[in-house]
Formats: C-alpha cells, structure tokens, sequence
C-alpha cells in the first residue's frame, strides 16, 4: 500500500491539522480535508489533527497563529494553508498536487 508507485507520484505526505475546539469550522476543515486525501492520496497520507485547546504548545514549534491551518509537512517544502479547506484546488496547490479528476 504505502510505497507502491501507481499512475501518481509515490510520495507519502504527513498532515498536520490545526483546530480549535469542536466548532462548525473546525469540524468543516477536518470533513473536507479528510475528503481531499482520501480522493487524491489515497493510502499515501498521514493527518494528524491537533485541538490547540487541548494542546495549546503544538502550535508554538510550527508558529501557528490562525486556525484552522493545515501543515504540510512531508514531503518537503513545508507548506501551509490556513482556512476550512473548502477550495479544493487551492488545497491540492498548496500540496503540489494536481486533481486526479480534471475539472476543465
């Protein structure tokens, strides 16, 4: 599964996500990020989601300041996005990846 080259590069990406309590945004960012990786990297991700109500210090080594914010963390460059994640495009941008389908 992880490692397997198929038609798509073969890079594992790890995820960090940055909310802030249960909220409608938060819960919104988690639903629609959630729903990018399983349509474009499938098998190949790791998303971790961290409250920074509940762990406040999570935010201090990355500097996050606004949430939600995703992090890309792997592969390099680090890559942020910050928002609820509902631009697909902009999200798949920002981890510098291409829709699998095309939407043109």
């Amino acid at each position: 599964m992880t490692g397997e080259a198929g038609d798509r590069p073969a890079g594992h990406y790890k995820l960090r996500l940055f909310i802030t309590g249960s909220t409608p945004r938060s819960t919104r960012a988690i639903a629609n990020m959630r729903r990018i990786c399983e349509e474009n990297l499938h098998g190949r991700y790791d998303l971790e989601v961290v409250d920074v109500y509940e762990n406040p210090d999570a935010t201090k080594e990355l500097q996050v300041i606004a949430t939600p914010t995703l992090i890309k963390i792997l592969p390099e460059p680090l890559r942020r996005i910050i928002g609820d994640l509902s631009d697909q495009e902009k999200v798949l941008a920002g981890l510098d990846l291409k829709p699998l389908r095309s939407s043109d």
